[in-house]
């Protein structure tokens, strides 16, 4: 059964993600991440961007090279290479997510991302999926933040 993660309340979601993926990449957590069109792009510049002196490797899906590339941008799950971890950035819950052993959902602080998180959230639970929250700036927690 997939293992959702869910790091919530993120001020700069794009940002985070970043360092997400780039803590997966780290790890040798080969991983797919889905969104929209306009986000997607916004998140593949931020990715050569966001860290001068760090390189995750990418590549969109319908590349040649993405079964050899570590991290896949898509805006389906059609097509992708079998990796084992799923990064949404999207609104909604994935199709095909289920195929994932680990899901990890990315929410910002607007009032729109976490009420579509919440549904989200509610969507898994409700379906009996084991569910970690990280609350970003939520240090009582101990849990550790990307």
């Amino acid at each position: 059964m997939t293992r959702i993660d869910f790091h919530s309340n993120v001020g700069d979601a794009l940002l985070y993600a970043c360092r997400l993926v780039r803590k997966a990449y780290q790890a040798g957590q080969p991983l797919v991440v889905l969104a929209e069109g306009p986000r997607l792009r916004a998140f593949d510049e931020r990715l050569w961007t966001f860290a001068p002196l760090d390189f995750v490797p990418h590549c969109m899906a319908d590349n040649a090279l993405a079964a050899q590339t570590p991290v896949v941008l898509t805006e389906q799950l059609d097509d992708v290479p079998p990796y084992p971890v799923l990064l949404n950035l999207g609104a909604s819950v994935p199709p095909q997510f289920a195929r994932f052993e680990r899901l990890l959902e990315v929410v910002g602080d607007t009032p729109s991302d976490l009420a579509a998180g919440r549904d989200r959230y509610r969507f898994y639970r409700d379906r009996g999926y084991p569910l970690n929250n990280y609350k970003q700036g939520d240090q009582a927690s101990g849990r550790e933040q990307a």
